[in-house]
């Protein structure tokens, strides 16, 4: 009997039962009348009304509720992933953080511990680009975002308030609930709840991670480099080859 009701059905019970509600109390909750039995019986659609409800109220993804889904749970506040601590100077105006390699490690478990943030270094850049934004700097560890990002380079990032607004294919600091990775993002189709962070060095392997476990999210856009070396003899040529091909095509151009 069990079989023959729809997936849409079971799954609504399932959701008052998990939330200790009789079948009164729920219909009443939801305002879609006296009693939820003919909708778990399956001989009453589940109204858009109540798919709404049961959204605003529980944050019950539609698509689960209709066996579409294997999450049941969706995030509306957009994915709040803004920065849990500010530090202001004595004007009143944002610092920026900087967090090296070791002090990242405890990074997302002091997430909130506005002392902690205390031990870390903070300057101010009086430059337009850093200004009404808040900005952290963190420090790179391990190869793979080379060649763009060389390990123990710091890159300086802006705080992204919602992973909606989140660009893809841009280059992110991206703070989970047990590490700090500095990864490049991208939007996974037709899964809003996950993203995709993807290496710029190619051996490594892409890794998906669930919205819900970013903390916090910042755009990288710039980075402090140290120990510049002067170009090799093979990029030398490289770049002369380069320069000739350039060379060529033009002269081809104007002959033409």
């Amino acid at each position: 009997m069990e079989k023959n009701i729809p997936v849409e059905a079971r799954r609504f019970k399932k959701v008052r039962e998990e939330q200790h509600h009789t079948q009164q109390s729920f219909a009443e909750l939801l305002g879609i009348g006296t009693t939820t039995a003919d909708i778990e019986r399956g001989k009453t659609k589940i109204s858009g009304k109540a798919v709404m409800e049961l959204l605003r109220q529980f944050r019950i993804n539609p698509l689960w509720l209709f066996g579409n889904s294997f999450t049941q749970y969706v995030d509306l506040s957009g994915g709040d992933v803004s920065p849990k601590v500010i530090t202001v100077d004595a004007e009143d105006n944002d610092n920026i953080l900087l967090v090296n390699q070791k002090a990242a490690a405890g990074y997302p478990h002091n997430i909130q511990d506005v002392e902690w943030y205390g031990s870390l270094p903070s300057f101010s850049i009086p430059l337009p680009e850093y200004r009404n934004a808040t900005y952290r700097g963190f420090q790179v560890e391990g190869d793979s975002m080379l060649p763009n990002i060389r390990p123990n380079e710091w890159v300086l990032g802006r705080a992204v308030p919602s992973i909606s607004e989140a660009t893809d294919s841009r280059i992110y600091i991206v703070v989970l609930m047990d590490s700090v990775l500095v990864k490049k993002l991208q939007k996974v189709p037709n899964a809003p709840d996950r993203v995709r962070l993807v290496s710029l060095n190619p051996e490594y392997l892409p890794i998906d991670v669930e919205v819900k476990d970013i903390q916090e999210l910042w755009l990288v856009n710039s980075k402090l480099t140290f120990g510049l070396e002067e170009p090799t003899d093979s990029s030398l040529l490289r770049q002369l080859q380069a320069s000739m091909e350039e060379l060529k095509g033009q002269i081809r151009h104007l002959n033409t």
